[in-house]
């Protein structure tokens, strides 16, 4: 819901704190070629085009939570309809989001309600998500977030991490939802 934003946050950054310059991950290449970093979860190449000019890795470094607030809300909260819905779910989403893309966060909610996974979120995604019990919901998504992770080609460098991550946000969504 609405007032959830700053919460999921909290969450979201206790999992993507720090600067990283993995050279293994081949997610962050930057429009001309090069390698770029990563802090508080949000890539180099990802805060370019949010900021709208190149940045160094020093600017990387100096992002703190109150600067890629703005950026995590809308790129990633209001492109899953974190404010619509309900408790817990929006987290789920949120979170999931920001590490496959929105466009799959809500296709994987719409599979998991039952209704079209065509990535937008419409009255029929909403209605169906409120009439499933959230409970159930966090499972069967969380389910379909393990399968796609398992499905990755860099399963085998990251897939501990990503399933631990899972694991927590699964937890967290289901004290979320009260």
């Amino acid at each position: 819901m609405q007032a959830n934003f700053s919460i999921a946050l909290k969450h979201v950054l206790d999992h993507e704190a720090g600067f990283q310059d993995d050279p293994r991950d081949n997610g962050n290449k930057l429009s001309d070629g090069r390698k770029g970093c990563t802090n508080l979860g949000v890539t180099q190449a990802a805060w370019e085009a949010y900021v709208g000019h190149k940045v160094s890795t020093a600017d990387m470094k100096a992002l703190t939570a109150d600067k890629v607030a703005p950026f995590y809300k809308h790129k990633y909260w209001d492109l899953v309809h974190g404010d619509d819905l309900p408790n817990g779910i929006d987290y789920l989403a949120f979170d999931f989001a920001i590490n496959a893309g929105p466009g799959r966060a809500v296709k994987t909610l719409q599979t998991a309600v039952g209704v079209t996974a065509d990535g937008a979120i419409g009255p029929k995604t909403l209605q169906a998500v409120k009439a499933i019990d959230s409970k159930k919901l966090i499972n069967k998504y969380t389910d379909a977030k393990e399968t796609f992770y398992r499905c990755l080609p860099s399963f085998a460098i990251y897939g501990k991490g990503w399933l631990a991550r899972t694991n927590a946000v699964d937890i967290t969504a289901k004290t979320l939802i009260g």
